[in-house]
């Protein structure tokens, strides 16, 4: 799943640290047309554009048993970013204009390096019909953001700690270490708490972190946390203390060092400037939807029954920063 929405704000975001834990809130948003996937969006918004390189996260589910396809997203753009697929319940099927063809269910990522330019589809399959999950993106460092295209798949083992159940699927925590090629030093880890456990997790001070919540009403450091909600932790702690409440916890724990850049974000595409928006959408309509050159920096996805998506109309302005 990625960026469908047909009115998308440009992001222009610049990663300078807070002093301070923050809250921030969800805000909804329908991906898609009639049949629209109403998703949780907590990564980019005013209060906070970047947590280290992650720069975009979506939350979507559980949706209802009763019809199949619940994502059906078409074949779309990406560059300078990092895509990363991970579920609580449901499958989805993976396409790539690299050849990659990959289907996930949960305790399983995909990741996926657009760098210089990618096009993928993700749909929901017929065999697994609720879904739940998250989207993750991670913007590429400017050393890194035109490498070739590549997709890896992983299943990280479950480990024990304190009373959590974590599950190491980026990076490194708690002596493991995940196999997948990271640009910035990152981590991401599902953290499964019982109703009144703890845990505390050694974690580098270099790192900005965040605690993504998808059940339960955790305490992180002593700060509450709601559902949905995500807890920014600024650099400087070396430790996290995790506290479940009445009720059992899921979570995703982020975490980066802060990435030093500005980054423009608009649709699908991350870049540096308005004037490389404007190409690489440029390159998508042309290359693609009208069919000019097929081979070119999206290329092809095979197999998919559909057609590409085209670009939503760029915004009658030149995309500036936001502070």
């Amino acid at each position: 799943m990625s960026n469908v929405e047909q009115h998308p704000e440009e992001e222009v975001s610049a990663a300078e640290p807070a002093d301070r834990p923050e809250i921030l809130e969800p805000r909804e948003v329908p991906l898609g047309g009639q049949r629209a996937l109403m998703v949780r969006r907590t990564l980019p918004q005013r209060a906070r554009s970047l947590l280290g390189a992650w720069c975009f996260a979506d939350s979507f589910g559980p949706t209802p048993a009763s019809a199949a396809r619940t994502m059906d997203t078409r074949p779309h753009p990406h560059t300078g970013l990092q895509t990363v697929s991970w579920l609580y319940a449901g499958k989805l099927e993976h396409r790539d204009s690299v050849g990659s063809l990959s289907s996930i269910v949960p305790g399983q990522v995909n990741l996926m390096t657009a760098g210089r330019g990618i096009q993928h589809s993700e749909v929901s399959t017929e065999d697994a019909r609720g879904l739940h999950g998250v989207q993750l993106w991670v913007a590429l460092p400017e050393a890194h953001r035109w490498t070739e295209p590549s997709f890896e798949h992983y299943v990280p083992p479950p480990v024990t700690h304190g009373d959590a159940t974590v599950r190491v699927f980026l990076g490194d925590l708690l002596g493991q270490s995940a196999p997948l090629t990271t640009f910035s030093p990152l981590v991401a880890a599902q953290i499964d708490l019982p109703a009144g456990g703890e845990v505390r997790l050694p974690v580098s001070s270099a790192f900005e972190h965040g605690l993504l919540v998808d059940a339960g009403e955790p305490a992180l450091n002593g700060i509450e946390v709601g559902a949905d909600q995500l807890c920014y932790v600024p650099p400087g702690s070396g430790e996290l203390v995790i506290r479940a409440g009445d009720a059992a916890v899921r979570a995703l724990l982020l975490g980066g060092e802060p990435l030093g850049e500005e980054i423009v974000m608009w649709w699908n595409f991350v870049g540096r400037s308005h004037d490389e928006i404007v190409a690489f959408r440029r390159e998508w309509q042309s290359e693609v939807i009208g069919g000019a050159n097929p081979s070119g920096r999206f290329g092809v996805v095979r197999g998919y029954d559909g057609d590409p998506l085209p670009a939503p109309v760029l915004p009658n302005a030149t995309l500036h920063p936001r502070h």
